[in-house]
């Protein structure tokens, strides 16, 4: 049995910070719940970003909720990408029951039923605010790896960004990019304006592109894409003093893999280009949880991961943290894992020899500890409880720690339709962001383009017409047989006039 003292002094001395923090709930030893020792993160350290991790029903959901109502708490707002469709209920109060009454005996602390302020949003037209961005916002690059385009291809959507920015066309939605890719391959006018200054492009190539966007179109991009589009700046409000927990309901991830590709890529972009640098400010200004974390990272493309990775390196100078949560720590790319600072780590279950390989391999990414034998205690673990380790306000890991979480004190079960349907409809961004905007863009400029060309087409050919029927006639007249028999009609014509008023020519 360890030495209890000397065990609450080292894990006080490691998890007592001097600034704001958050609480994660109590230590434990030996089976039993330390009340001694509070297992607090600094709010500083928050967007060193972090990762959530356990088997399925091992709480890795109210995990996310506890901390997700202590940021709100201290003021912090959250985005959290709710696959599972279960993290609703933190709108509404919590009620106290025997679970609830006997874990808070043993942590010494209180606990009070109350909602958070919630924003429901949707990116597939569900109920909620909608989430949109221009074609034009997301740039050639960004829209180029999301459609998976080679070089050549990249290089051609490049010079139709370029194109489009000359002669004056947005490019608001896919219809918009669609019909400029149609123009300058099928419009005569529009194929020699883009040879003649641009330089010529594949038709082959052009072709590939319009096929990835369709194929885009088919996983809900159509809706997407447009205006207005959403203001980042939207996920950084407060309420009552408490931080707004924006939660996006995605659940139809694994059908649109490439949708929902389009969107991290864009919400990690835009963020990261118009938040202004933060440095070292105290505490974060946005943290994002990204839940079924493992299912992104199957689904994704290596674009996709690459701009993760370069986005975790980066964006947490923006005051900005990510956590991923996920079932297993391997589910998470090496290069991801190891920007992580804090590590929650609920029960793995090792059913088979992959799963036990799994569990050495979560071990060995936690720091040693002379307190547990953490790869069995790891596949032991209760529900409500986690390993954890941190960084403290210096940025040097603590300890792992068991740890006996807290409990939400809101609701853990989802909203109704209706609660659903009132909460969206007392918000002010619902509104903000409910109805399309269909200006004229590239697409309708072109049609009218388009339209007035032939219509200029067809009154020049109806001028060639009158000039070419004009030009026979004239050729006729001036011929010399055409003067001759002009010449005789009006001689003839003489005659006949003279006869018929008596006169006679003299011979």
């Amino acid at each position: 049995m360890a030495d209890k003292i000397t065990f609450i002094e080292e894990m006080n001395a490691r998890y007592t910070t001097k600034g704001e923090c958050l609480i994660l709930g109590k230590a434990m030893l030996d089976g039993e719940v330390v009340p001694e020792v509070n297992i607090t993160i600094p709010l500083k350290t928050i967007n060193r970003h972090g990762l959530i991790a356990g088997a399925t029903g091992t709480g890795k959901t109210k995990t996310v909720q506890v901390f997700a109502e202590q940021l709100s708490h201290a003021g912090i707002p959250s985005l959290v990408l709710d696959i599972k469709g279960d993290f609703s209920g933190i709108a509404k109060p919590g009620v106290r029951n025997a679970i609830i009454e006997e874990r808070y005996g043993k942590t010494k602390l209180d606990w009070n039923a109350q909602g958070f302020p919630v924003e429901l949003m949707t990116i597939s037209g569900e109920e909620g605010v909608k989430l949109r961005s221009t074609v034009t916002e997301f740039g050639p690059v960004l829209l180029s790896k999301v459609l998976q385009l080679n070089e050549t291809q990249s290089g051609i959507m490049s010079i139709v960004f370029k194109y489009c920015d000359d002669k004056g066309l947005p490019l608001i939605d896919l219809k918009d990019l669609k019909k400029v890719l149609q123009y300058v391959t099928d419009n005569p006018q529009g194929k020699v304006d883009m040879t003649q200054n641009y330089g010529s492009v594949s038709t082959a190539s052009l072709g590939a592109i319009l096929r990835s966007i369709v194929s885009l179109e088919q996983q809900g991009g159509t809706g997407f894409f447009g205006e207005p589009s959403f203001d980042v700046y939207d996920l950084k409000s407060q309420k009552d003093g408490k931080g707004v927990i924006n939660i996006l309901r995605v659940g139809n991830i694994q059908t649109q893999p490439q949708l929902f590709s389009t969107f991290m890529l864009a919400l990690f972009a835009e963020i990261y280009m118009e938040f202004p640098e933060e440095g070292d400010s105290g505490k974060p200004k946005l943290v994002l949880f990204i839940d079924e974390a493992h299912l992104i990272f199957k689904e994704a493309s290596k674009t996709l991961l690459s701009q993760i990775e370069m986005m975790v390196k980066l964006i947490r100078s923006k005051g900005v943290g990510i956590y991923f949560i996920t079932q297993i720590p391997g589910d998470v790319p090496e290069n991801i894992l190891s920007q992580l600072g804090l590590k929650i780590q609920h029960a793995l279950r090792g059913f088979t020899a992959k799963d036990k390989r799994e569990i050495n391999k979560a071990v060995e990414n936690y720091p040693e500890t002379e307190y547990y034998n953490a790869g069995n205690l790891i596949q032991n673990l209760g529900i409500g409880e986690a390993f954890v380790t941190a960084l403290n306000e210096k940025g040097i890991p603590t300890p792992l720690v068991h740890t006996y979480l807290i409990s939400p004190e809101s609701r853990m079960d989802i909203l109704s339709e209706s609660e659903v349907s009132e909460l969206a409809s007392q918000s002010a961004l619902v509104a903000k962001y409910k109805n399309d905007i269909d200006k004229d863009s590239a697409y309708e400029m072109l049609v009218t383009r388009m339209e007035e060309a032939v219509q200029n087409a067809s009154a020049q050919q109806k001028v060639k017409t009158v000039k070419k029927e004009q030009s026979v006639v004239e050729q006729v007249l001036t011929s010399r047989a055409g003067r001759t028999f002009t010449n005789t009609l009006m001689r003839e014509g003489a005659k006949a006039i003279m006869g018929m008023l008596g006169l006679s020519r003299r011979r």
